[in-house]
């Protein structure tokens, strides 16, 4: 079982508008290596409507960070100046960092930590999923997770029987899946930990005996190739990887199958499409968001 360190921690400080911030919080969970243990983004007070009021994220890290390499990524992805470095008192700063995030609604699907298990709606027709703080990506505070599921929410009549999530995380679409459709899911991460957490998380949700997590780098593993072609592929990795994976997509995916294309950015947006098109698929939905849209595409 994964868990959070209570080792001597490191936290870096950005304060900043919240596109800026988002842009910056992916950067340091998926680009950084190592990545930040925990990302959180939360406004600044006073509180206010005023989506350009100052935002702040922190980011947190087991060892002494590289602060001008973490900040030129920034600078890079987000245009923020550098930040406040502070060294913490020793508690469980990775899971501290995502208390307070409270309940997340994306469509029917109700996305929550443990220290929010009281505080969940409780609709009929909601479908929660709990995920706590730990070093994978994917919670449902970020606008690629969140725009994911809100599309899965359009699509609920569609019940694909071959369902893989690739670059998987905390697998927190895997789950949703699993537990919309009542169907076996195969997810991978190219990461070992991510792997451990993911299995925690289908374990958590009950849905361990349907969603099958392998370590894999793109399609190449045997558990994929048996399990292929795919009816729905999720990707919510990055705009370069999901180009190039444009041919292996295609060889994975079955006639009429859906692909859901989420972690590229607003301008990288047409060179994906295009890699996409050229293999034969034709996108037929989207999730609009000024800097992180998810793209649907049907292989025709």
């Amino acid at each position: 079982m994964a868990t959070a360190s209570t080792t001597k921690t490191y936290k870096v400080t950005w304060r900043g508008n919240r596109a800026a911030l988002e842009d910056a919080s992916l950067a340091l969970s998926e680009l950084l290596d190592p990545p930040a243990e925990a990302v959180a983004l939360t406004k600044s007070d006073p509180i206010t409507d005023d989506d350009t009021a100052l935002w702040r994220l922190e980011a947190y890290f087991e060892e002494a960070p590289d602060t001008n390499a973490i900040n030129q990524l920034i600078a890079d992805h987000g245009g923020l100046e550098a930040g406040a470095l502070e060294e913490l008192p020793d508690i469980d700063w990775v899971a501290h960092s995502l208390e307070g995030l409270g309940v997340v609604r994306c469509g029917r699907f109700v996305l929550y930590g443990r220290h929010d298990a009281d505080k969940l709606p409780g609709e009929p027709e909601d479908i929660p999923i709990r995920i706590d703080a730990n070093q994978a990506f994917g919670t449902g505070h970020h606008p690629t997770t969140a725009g994911c599921l809100r599309l899965l929410d359009r699509f609920a009549g569609f019940a694909p029987k071959s369902i893989f999530d690739l670059g998987c995380g905390s697998a927190v679409l895997a789950i949703a899946a699993a537990k919309l459709w009542d169907r076996n899911v195969l997810a991978s991460d190219v990461d070992e930990t991510s792997v451990a957490i993911a299995e925690e998380n289908a374990t958590v949700n009950s849905v361990a005996d349907k969603v099958k997590v392998v370590a894999a780098a793109g399609f190449d593993h045997a558990d994929i190739a048996e399990a292929a072609p795919f009816d729905f592929v999720f990707a919510n990795i990055l705009a370069g990887p999901l180009s190039d994976l444009a041919p292996d997509m295609a060889k994975h995916v079955k006639k009429n199958g859906r692909v859901m294309l989420a972690g590229l950015m607003s301008e990288q947006e047409d060179g994906v499409r295009a890699a996409y098109e050229a293999q034969g698929f034709r996108q037929i939905n989207r999730v609009d968001h000024d800097t992180w849209p998810v793209l649907l595409f049907v292989k025709e």
